[in-house]
């Protein structure tokens, strides 16, 4: 007989909790029943650059235990590294240095959280740099990083982002194969960044990242426009999308990504982890 599938693992994103401090961030989420949150690396709740960061650290640990919850590292913050230019620098940026440090300090701060994966994007590509000087660019900036990720044992996952250099799953898979296959080096499938601009449905991203899966986000969304939507409010069929997911026996979090929601955040964490109960029941 077959085994029964392994329930998902539900997060929230802090990046859609502005207004809070972390530590309320995740006494809210586990009251909520959350199994994790995932963790933006910026100026408001965890600084990567901050002078006591090993002190913050040590007690994000120790608070993430007390409440049960795990936790995956995101890179994501649009303007943490250049005020003026949103995800900039980039990998593929002529001085990339500020991006790879920045992504060796998370992946550090994510083996001391126990996070399993280190989110990152491609951003976008520099003004008049040829696609094919891109790809070798982003090769080298991600061999660059992976063996920091072989050290401390945490996976690099690449989200295909709208409007991005890398904005597919099948993208993302290009890149893959540029770095020989890397086991650390893997993908965040973003549920609703996959219904705003890839060809193929839902499902077949699913199916198509499934090898190199990681992390998940998700959201409602509308065809062809970025924003992020409470559930219920875009286009998306859920209940076959969470079962697929389950069916695959992804064990990382699937987290939800409401970045828009922070003056309502309690309450829009309360419906999401509602919602997503009876979508995957």
């Amino acid at each position: 007989m077959r085994p029964p599938p392994t329930p998902l693992r539900f997060g929230y994103g802090t990046n859609g909790f502005t207004q809070h401090r972390l530590a309320d961030i995740l006494a809210v989420l586990a009251d909520l029943g959350y199994d994790g949150v995932a963790l933006t690396l910026d100026h408001i709740h965890l600084d990567p650059y901050a002078d006591n960061l090993p002190r913050r650290v040590g007690v994000l640990a120790r608070q993430l235990a007390r409440h049960g919850l795990d936790v995956t590292v995101e890179t994501g913050a649009p303007y943490f590294l250049d005020p003026l230019g949103k995800h900039l620098p980039t990998l593929m940026s002529d001085d990339a240095g500020p991006r790879t440090d920045l992504l060796r300090r998370a992946l550090r701060i994510a083996a001391d959280l126990g996070s399993p994966t280190v989110h990152l994007c491609s951003g976008p590509i520099p003004d008049g740099l040829p696609e094919q000087d891109a790809w070798k660019r982003l090769a080298v900036g991600i061999d660059t990083l992976l063996p920091t990720a072989e050290t401390y044992g945490v996976a690099l996952a690449l989200e295909p982002e709208p409007y991005m250099f890398v904005d597919t799953v099948e993208r993302c898979l290009h890149l893959a194969e540029l770095v020989g296959g890397h086991q650390l080096f893997g993908i965040t499938l973003d549920i609703g960044h996959a219904h705003c601009v890839e060809e193929q449905p839902v499902l077949e991203c699913v199916r198509q990242a499934a090898p190199r899966l990681r992390n998940v986000q998700i959201e409602d969304m509308r065809r062809g426009v970025h924003h992020h939507l409470e559930f219920g409010s875009g286009e998306i069929d859920f209940p076959p999308v969470l079962a697929a997911l389950r069916d695959l026996g992804h064990r990382g979090l699937v987290s939800v990504e409401i970045q828009g929601g922070s003056l309502d955040a309690p309450d829009i964490a309360r419906r999401s982890i509602e919602f997503l109960r009876a979508a995957s029941a």
